[in-house]
């Protein structure tokens, strides 16, 4: 319960930040363009709102909805006129009643939170949309409405959200640059290679494979988006066993069988000791911190993964433990505990493999939030061939999916790049011609 309460704050947190940018990038470029904004609205609030801040009447209502009611217009015509109600009012303003023919401010709008949080609106007086009331369309366009102004006035308000979503984009990527720097591992020094999901193994990927090229292009772990390359390529250069050189045929939609493993590959963990805990196997053997454990038995143990197989094989029972410890190669006897453990801590990755760190000043991040958020651009539209064909179809993903994507605890680098990457995928899918998708 915990695990989801974490992943689904941090993708509210994420949609908050990512819908008001969007929708302020409309609500920017309309009132550049004297237009008036009749509502701003984060989330969207079918039957009634969270919350309501009508600047006009200097009111601020908390559960808000309308009941509708017949009337009798002036021509004595029965009409039905929507009754604004509320569960509790406040007048947290002075009210500042509108004046004819004054320039449209940000006190024209109605500030909005609804209950629903699937997106939000901005809703542009005389923008003709799904949501237009059609009878607007009979009368004259006026000067402050959407309808009335140029043709590239109009484009940049329709384009202003999906601008806002990329600079925001680049704007975090540049934060990460210059507060996280760049850290990684450089692939041909992780010698002991990746583990790869079952999908890659079917195709010839072996564990312990190190990845050196795609379709001939070398692999760099600075680049980001190598496992992709390696996804859509039709051939993979690793290194196997530490000797030889092994190509590698990828089948077409491959990249789908990936998609339901729900990852391709990892840095392999080699066995090196980080702390010993005291009465537990591994310190009546004898192990020490330091030590690099190999083989379990005759069981070689280049990484966790070998050594949590074979520890469950000798669950309860005597056996060898083989470990390098100052150049030297022992032999310990061992007793595994019933469950399979030893009882000791493993050194983390970027103790094991040399990192590479690059430090960026804060001009230098702007250059490289840059690269980041166009590469991102230009992978995810890319990516977005397999959307349009029967298996792609299939494979996405709701709510639920994006939400996986948080880590489990909570991590701000990782939000923030979640984030990025979000942000990236909103302003392209606005640009589509589908008006829906707005929003």
């Amino acid at each position: 319960m915990e695990t989801f309460l974490i992943k689904a704050a941090q993708l509210m947190l994420a949609f908050v930040i990512l819908v008001t940018i969007h929708e302020l990038g409309h609500y920017i470029f309309a009132r550049i363009h004297g237009m008036r904004v009749d509502r701003f609205y984060l989330f969207f609030n079918p039957w009634f709102s969270l919350a309501k801040y009508d600047p006009r009447k200097g009111t601020l209502q908390i559960i808000a909805w309308t009941k509708k009611k017949k009337v009798r217009n002036a021509e004595g015509k029965e009409v039905e006129e929507e009754e604004p109600r509320a569960l509790k009012t406040f007048h947290v303003s002075k009210p500042h009643p509108a004046k004819p023919g004054a320039k449209p401010g940000w006190r024209d709008t109605l500030w909005g939170l609804g209950w629903l949080p699937l997106g939000g609106y901005c809703s542009i007086a005389g923008m003709v949309d799904e949501s237009m009331d059609k009878e607007q369309l009979k009368a004259p366009a006026q000067p402050w409405e959407f309808r009335s102004k140029a043709a590239w006035q109009r484009l940049l308000v329709m384009v202003g959200g999906v601008l806002f979503n990329f600079i925001l984009a680049i704007l975090i990527y540049a934060g990460i640059a210059f507060f996280y720097g760049g850290r990684y591992i450089e692939l041909d020094k992780a010698t002991e290679g990746m583990d790869y999901v079952d999908a890659a193994r079917e195709v010839g990927f072996r564990n312990g494979d190190i990845p050196l090229m795609a379709d001939g292009v070398e692999l760099k772990a600075a680049d980001g988006d190598y496992m992709l390359r390696m996804a859509e390529a039709r051939q993979v250069t690793v290194l196997r066993d530490k000797k030889d050189t092994v190509n590698i045929a990828i089948p077409d939609k491959f990249i789908f069988k990936l998609n339901d493993a729900k990852g391709f590959m990892a840095f392999r963990l080699p066995v090196y000791v980080d702390r010993v805990v005291n009465g537990e196997p591994a310190a009546k053997a004898g192990i020490l911190e330091g030590d690099h454990i190999v083989a379990i038995d005759t069981i070689a143990t280049p990484s966790f993964t070998e050594l949590t197989a074979a520890l469950q094989q000798y669950a309860g029972k005597e056996t060898t433990v083989t470990l390098e410890r100052g150049g030297k190669t022992l032999t310990l006897p061992v007793k595994p505990s019933d469950g399979g453990k030893l009882g000791f801590q493993l050194k983390p990755l970027t103790d094991v493999y040399p990192v590479v760190i690059q430090k960026y000043g804060l001009i230098e991040s702007f250059p490289q939030g840059w690269e980041i958020g166009t590469s991102t651009l230009g992978n995810y539209v890319g990516s977005m061939k397999h959307v349009f064909s029967k298996e792609g179809a299939e494979s996405l993903g709701g709510f639920g999916a994006i939400g996986s994507m948080f880590p489990a605890k909570w991590s701000w680098l990782s939000f923030w790049e979640i984030t990025a990457f979000l942000s990236v995928a909103l302003a392209f899918m606005n640009i589509l011609p589908i008006p829906a998708l707005d929003g």
